[in-house]
């Protein structure tokens, strides 16, 4: 592992954490130093700058919206593996998914959206679930968008190129097998799990794509970024495209109480989810 650089001073880290918060609404703590410099000095190389100073002088200097843009994502881009955590999905396997395609009609299409999906490991985890248990859902009777703020991961996640420690953490080797094809050192996810997966740009802390009503919605390890104005906000947003009997999940450190009153947790094993609170009917 190359060491980095050079070390940033408070004034530019300060002037890094503004940037981050203006642009995506993250909210970097005093505490992430570390992160910052480890993921800016692969920028600064890739850019051919002597220093992690010369990056902050060009970044200072050149105030242009794509560069700005690419600062942001080389600091936004979020932990993710296949099937984190585990049981998420088995409660989508053994309970949920079994109850909305009992609840809808038949032929009805379901709509998943997997917000702030990094390189595509949990939207694939669930088009591989569908392929797997519920053969008769994989086609045009399901709908899985992925979207996140950066571009260059999105490109990643479309490609579906990915390293051996990648597919070895959380994806079990029956299904390596089954639905990857090895390149080189590389693993490619097949072609027939990568249609299945619809990517888009969006940032959960501005203005919002135009999106379907949904049946299950993924916002997971995401809103510890946020402040509580924008998890509120986030969450407001999210009221106004998941069905009323649709799920939410969010992380397993993550929570709606206190933040927005609509939503009410549900658990199901070791998995708890949301739901919005029936509407109350008014009395005359």
């Amino acid at each position: 592992m190359t060491t980095l650089m050079s070390a940033l001073s408070q004034n530019d880290l300060d002037y890094i954490r503004e940037l981050i918060q203006r642009h995506s609404a993250i909210v970097l703590d005093q505490d992430k130093t570390y992160l910052i410099e480890t993921r800016l000095d692969p920028l600064a190389r890739q850019l051919g700058l002597a220093s992690l100073q010369d990056l902050m002088t060009a970044l200072r200097t050149n105030l242009s919206h794509d560069f700005q843009h690419r600062v942001v994502e080389a600091i936004t881009t979020h932990e993710t593996s296949f099937f984190r955590d585990a049981h998420p999905f088995e409660t989508l396997k053994k309970v949920i998914l079994p109850e909305l395609i009992a609840k809808r009609p038949p032929g009805q299409r379901l709509t998943i959206w997997c917000a702030a999906c990094s390189s595509g490991q949990e939207p694939y985890s669930v088009a591989i679930l569908v392929r797997e248990h519920f053969p008769a859902l994989a086609g045009s009777r399901l709908r899985i968008i992925a979207t996140d703020l950066s571009d260059a991961i999105l490109a990643r996640a479309r490609e579906g190129l990915y390293s051996q420690i990648e597919v070895n953490r959380g994806l079990p080797a029956t299904l390596l097998a089954k639905y990857f094809t090895q390149q080189g050192l590389k693993w490619r996810i097949k072609s027939e799990i990568r249609r299945m997966v619809e990517f888009q740009q969006g940032n959960l802390a501005t203005v919002w794509p135009s999106l379907p009503q949904m049946d299950l919605i993924f916002i997971r390890n995401v809103l510890i970024y946020f402040g509580v104005d924008t998890k509120k906000a986030i969450l407001a947003k999210v009221r106004g495209v998941l069905k009323s009997d649709g799920y939410l999940f969010l992380g397993s450190s993550e929570t709606t109480l206190s933040l927005d009153a609509a939503f009410e947790p549900v658990p199901i094993g070791k998995t708890l989810c949301y739901q919005l609170r029936p509407a109350k009917i008014p009395s005359h």
